[in-house]
């Protein structure tokens, strides 16, 4: 047993460790970035009634996808996303400890999801961030204790989004970047641009989570409508507007974050 376990650990080094792996996983973080900044966008455009479509991945992809040769992009992004979440699966077994596996997993399903939706809108389909959420909530109400684990839903998208204002306030976020390019070689700019960028995405998180939370107490899955919902909720409060563009400025800074990430991360 522990001969195939270490044979397993060392068949994930040698595919992690791979320099055609970790370059395409590499521009994964760019692919990433360049959504966040969308959002970020579509968000400043909604709070300054401009415009603006659906404030999320799907809405990012949708503008992407309209773009001159937005197809031959999506495609391109696919494929590095795909590496990014196999990337992110190798630690499942290379890991060190129990967290990082776990993180490990969990991102890798986080990457692997978005990588299909960008297929979807690649090969020319549609699809809807919100209309997902709502679906799925939907059915998970409709089982035995269905509110209840809606509502335990909602409390972990809450602690994700406590854990990245937390990741921007005392800057832990540094230790992925510095793992790479070395202490004192990463810019300031790129961590105000963490530090903003993660709280701002931690204060999104933690709103989405709260409207699934309420989803689960009214039973009503109308309430939990995804990332769009959350940062229109945002906007509908006392100086809304205000709060949103900070929120969307926020975000987009997040993207430019995670495009420097490509560059300095250690794969």
């Amino acid at each position: 047993m522990h001969d195939a376990k270490q044979a397993a650990r060392n068949a994930a080094d040698a595919a992690g460790d791979h320099p055609a792996l970790t370059t395409l996983a590499r521009g994964g973080f760019v692919v990433l970035g360049v959504v966040h900044i969308l959002i970020g966008w579509i968000a400043v455009q909604i709070a300054t009634g401009s415009g603006g479509g659906e404030a999320s991945n799907s809405g990012a992809l949708s503008t992407i996808a309209q773009a001159p040769g937005g197809q031959f992009l999506l495609w391109a992004a696919v494929l590095a996303l795909v590496a990014l979440g196999l990337w992110r699966l190798t630690q499942l077994f290379t890991g060190n400890d129990v967290k990082e596996k776990a993180k490990g997993g969990v991102m890798a399903v986080v990457y692997l999801s978005l990588a299909a939706t960008t297929a979807t809108f690649a090969a020319g389909g549609r699809t809807s961030d919100s209309e997902t959420v709502t679906d799925v909530t939907a059915t998970v109400l409709s089982r035995p204790w269905g509110e209840v684990l809606v509502i335990i839903a909602g409390l972990v998208v809450i602690a994700v989004g406590v854990y990245s204002i937390v990741r921007g306030v005392t800057r832990s976020f540094r230790e992925d970047l510095e793992a790479g390019a070395g202490a004192g070689d990463v810019g300031s700019a790129i961590i105000v641009a963490g530090v903003v960028g993660y709280i701002a995405r931690g204060v999104a998180f933690a709103v989405l989570g709260i409207l699934i939370v309420w989803a689960g107490w009214t039973n009503d899955p109308e309430e939990a409508a995804g990332l769009d919902a959350a940062l229109r909720t945002l906007g509908e409060q006392p100086a809304g507007s205000v709060l949103l563009i900070i929120i969307g400025v926020g975000l987009a800074l997040y993207g430019l974050y995670s495009v420097a990430r490509a560059r300095y991360v250690k794969m």
